[in-house]
Parts: structure tokens; C-alpha cells; sequence
């Protein structure tokens, strides 16, 4: 049993922040990992190009929903549509990883990357009692299953390279008291061992999810990655699934590093082109939010030496659920991906 340590019944500070659309963006993603996605299925859909690899080192699935979608539309003679989802399509995402296929997945899409002299970015998500048992309830039933699960995408990864975001949310709802005490010290130990394994790999980096500016703040937070092993990760990932600016993100993410050694993090861009979304109700705000746009297209060439990447954790033009007409949480929602990618200044 790996990740023990000497803390016992530690509680987290900062109890009553609200999570925000992370919580339930993020977590709704894991629907979106189905068998067409897997790198070793349909082939069916036209290649996508690669980015340039000293801007962009990450892997662009040629087979993800976006690609087959441009491919439908070229077949199909729709230039307009064909043009703003290729703006999808062209650029890497996050593979966020199925527990029942951890280790086919993991291979799949590491060896894919590596053929095509790239870097697959891998999304962990099966923390035992995710998301409180609201919206994403589920995750591995205990952490034995959990460990299993490490040591599944461990076995597919190898000595590829990989990027892997660690547990979005999981240490966000220690903080906001979503996560009944009761689990706290075992989520801890849970992802410092999954940090341990994961980093005992020659070639993958390891990000913890770090929150984001609507959540919780740096005081609150820094503590948690602490005690979850932050020092033996490569850094921390900030705005997963959300909407925050990439300025507001690189003043939160710098903040919360100068208490954390200094660590570097990555941002999400998927969807933060045009900042949150302030209308509605405020429980709705991260399902599906009108008038959102594309981000800074994912690249390692960044505005401030402290951020490693900017990434599209979330994969843009999935549906994050049956609200403001969507369909099915991972699904493929083709009038909100043409209207993300309208949205862009890119």
C-alpha cells in the first residue's frame, strides 16, 4: 500500500469556498472517453495534422470527435463549419482516461503520441467519492481499487512520454467541505501515492489539479498540496474545465506557486477565451454557457516563465451535459463547438 504518511486527521482550512464550474466540468468529461476515442479503433476519419512540435509537443488525436466531425464536413462540402471545427480538431486535448480500459487506453494513446514524435496529455479522474455525489458521482469504490487503477495507467504509459493531469477537483472538495472529513487523510495518502508511482516512470510529468481563481484561494489551497505530495509532482494545473482568463489564471497560479516552492503549472485554455459566464443561475453557470470562446491555442510558449503549458484539459465542443440544449454529458455538441470556435480571436 502505497502513500502513507505520518499526518493523522488533518483537516484542510478554508471550508464554505464553492467550487465553481470545476467541479462538475471536469468531472462530466470522463463520459467523453469512448471507444472511438481510443487510438487503436475506427480509423475511419481523415488525419489531422500535427502541431509544430518546438511551440506544441503534445499529440493531436486523429480520431477524436472534432477530427471526425471536420471530416464529415469536408466530405460533406461545408467549408464554413469545416473551417471553424478543424480550429477544434488541430489542436491536442486531454485523454481522459476510463478506469474498465486504463491500461489499453494508456498504452493506446502514449504509443500513438510517440509514433507520431509527440506527447499524449493523460486525465486522471476516479478519486473514491468524486464529486460528492453530485452531478460526476462514482470513482473507484475504494482505494485499493483506486491503487489498482494508478498502477493500470502506469503499466499502459511505460517508459513513454506523457503529461498526466492528476484529480481535478479532489483536493478542491476537501477545501470547500464537500468531501465529508471522514476521507480526507485517505485522499491525501491516495494521491501522494498515485504522484510516487506515477513519477517513478521515466518520462512522464505529473500536474496536479490546482483549482482556479473562482474556487479557492491560494492561502486556503497551498496546504492541501502539501500534504498531497506536491513537491514530488512536476507542478500543478490551474482552471481545468473552467473559464477563468489566462491572465486571471497566471496571477492565481503564482500565487498559490511562491507557497508551494515555487512550483511551475499549466493552464486550461479550452474554453477561457471569453472568460466565465456570469448570467443565469449561478449552480448553472458551467454547463454549456452561451457566448464562450476558444482560448490561446495549447503551446509550451507562454506569457510568463512560470506556466509550463498552456493546455485544453477540457476537449472543446463536448457537451458538458442535457442543459441549454445539449446532449448527453461527452457527447459530440456540434452548434456550441461551431460557435466556441466563431468566438475565437484565432
Amino acid at each position: 500500500m502505497y502513500g502513507s504518511d505520518d499526518r493523522r486527521k488533518r483537516k484542510s482550512p478554508g471550508r464554505g469556498w464553492k467550487a465553481g464550474a470545476v467541479a462538475v466540468g471536469a468531472a462530466l468529461m470522463l463520459s467523453a472517453c469512448s471507444s472511438s476515442d481510443d487510438p487503436e479503433s475506427d480509423k475511419s476519419s481523415k488525419p489531422v495534422k500535427q502541431q509544430p512540435k518546438g511551440e506544441d509537443p503534445y499529440w493531436v488525436n486523429p480520431d477524436s470527435k472534432a477530427a471526425k466531425q471536420a471530416a464529415e464536413y469536408e466530405q460533406g462540402g461545408d467549408k464554413d463549419k469545416l473551417e471553424q471545427v478543424r480550429k477544434i480538431a488541430e489542436q491536442p486535448a486531454g485523454e481522459w482516461i476510463i478506469p474498465e480500459n486504463a491500461e489499453e487506453q494508456s498504452k493506446g494513446f502514449t504509443e500513438a503520441a510517440e509514433k507520431a514524435d509527440r506527447e499524449a496529455i493523460l486525465v486522471l479522474y476516479n478519486i473514491p467519492h468524486r464529486d460528492c455525489g453530485l452531478y460526476s458521482k462514482g470513482g473507484a469504490a475504494d482505494g485499493n481499487e483506486y491503487r489498482t487503477f494508478i498502477d493500470n495507467v502506469a503499466k499502459g504509459i511505460g517508459d513513454r512520454p506523457a503529461t498526466v493531469i492528476l484529480e481535478p477537483d479532489a483536493l478542491l472538495h476537501l477545501v470547500d467541505g464537500c468531501t465529508p472529513d471522514q476521507y480526507h487523510e485517505e485522499r491525501y495518502d491516495l494521491i501522494k501515492g498515485a504522484i510516487e508511482k506515477l513519477k517513478s516512470l521515466e518520462n512522464t510529468r505529473v500536474y496536479l489539479d490546482g483549482g482556479n481563481p473562482g474556487a479557492a484561494k491560494p492561502d486556503s489551497y497551498y496546504e492541501p498540496l502539501k500534504w498531497a505530495g506536491i513537491d514530488k509532482a512536476d507542478g500543478f494545473a490551474v482552471n481545468v474545465s473552467n473559464y477563468y482568463t489566462t491572465k486571471e489564471s497566471i496571477a492565481f497560479g503564482k500565487e498559490l506557486s511562491a507557497k508551494v516552492g515555487n512550483k511551475p503549472f499549466v493552464i486550461d485554455t479550452s474554453r477561457n477565451g471569453n472568460g466565465p459566464y456570469t448570467g443565469g443561475k449561478a449552480d448553472q453557470r458551467w454547463c454549456n454557457p452561451p457566448g464562450r470562446a476558444l482560448g490561446e491555442a495549447p503551446t509550451t510558449k507562454t506569457a510568463d516563465k512560470q506556466v509550463d503549458a498552456y493546455l485544453w484539459i477540457k476537449r472543446p465542443g463536448e457537451s458538458d451535459g442535457e442543459c441549454r440544449g445539449g446532449p448527453k454529458a461527452g457527447e459530440w455538441y456540434d452548434d456550441y463547438a461551431v460557435k466556441l470556435a466563431e468566438a475565437s480571436n484565432w
